[in-house]
């Protein structure tokens, strides 16, 4: 009998394209990128695995090199909270390295997806040799703040554009997830997996948010035309919605 291997056993060395999508590699002096490059793993992940689970110990600083994952938990009552998609170029879970605590939230594939990882003590050892590292981690922690704020915010609404409109917005962040662009490929599945809405819902927001000239529906993803709009009109509920 065979037995699957896990992520972690599935790990190899990054290749260098997939070095190239690593956005704060290229901040890094000789040394210090020498380093990371050596450290770097990647692996293959496949549609549900887990890449970090609710109470288990960090070993790595994980980015999304290409794919889509999401960030939830689960409450008292059993429901899924989802804080956040995570599409390529994002890099995640920095205050729990920073910390060296357990994880208090689940990251999982929503599709095949290539994860990168540093080791948690060459994340430590950058902190402590690079300026350059500080300040991308300090830019993270930051916009990962106000995005967890928002996040909150957006669980409330009960006006699906609305809460698609915000949801969208926030996988179009440029600091958090710089390897999006203006193109994000995602299925109408996906995206109702993130916002927490039936497909149905979903479609309709999407429509409406066409209709208005503030996304255009590809095949393969969405393009983003009007991000402003995105990120701030009122969306008033609509009758039927």
């Amino acid at each position: 009998m065979t037995t699957e291997l896990t992520l972690h056993q599935r790990r190899r060395p990054a290749t260098p394209q997939e070095l190239a999508g690593i956005p704060w590699l290229a901040l890094l002096g000789p040394a210090e990128r020498e380093r990371a490059v050596a450290d770097i793993k990647v692996g293959d992940a496949l549609s549900g695995d887990y890449v970090c689970r609710v109470g288990r110990p960090v070993t790595y600083w994980f980015g999304v090199v290409e794919g889509l994952l999401k960030m939830s938990s689960d409450n008292e009552q059993g429901q899924t909270i989802t804080f956040s998609g995570l599409p390529p170029g994002g890099w995640f879970g920095e205050g729990t390295v920073l910390k060296r605590e357990v994880y208090r939230y689940n990251i999982q594939a929503l599709r095949r997806s290539v994860v990168a990882g540093l080791p948690a003590d060459t994340f430590h050892w950058l902190l402590d040799h690079s300026i350059a590292f500080n300040r991308f981690v300090m830019n993270q922690l930051n916009e990962r703040l106000a995005q967890f704020i928002a996040a909150r915010e957006i669980d409330r609404m009960v006006n699906p554009d609305l809460r698609v409109a915000r949801n969208l917005a926030a996988l179009f962040n440029p600091v958090l997830f710089p390897g999006v662009g203006e193109m994000l490929r995602i299925t109408q599945q996906e995206l109702a997996y993130l916002v927490g809405l039936s497909r149905q819902r979903v479609n309709e927001a999407l429509s409406s948010l066409q209709e208005q000239g503030i996304i255009r529906v590809e095949y393969g993803g969405l393009r983003i035309l009007d991000l402003p709009a995105l990120r701030s009109n009122p969306f008033p509920l609509r009758s039927h919605a």
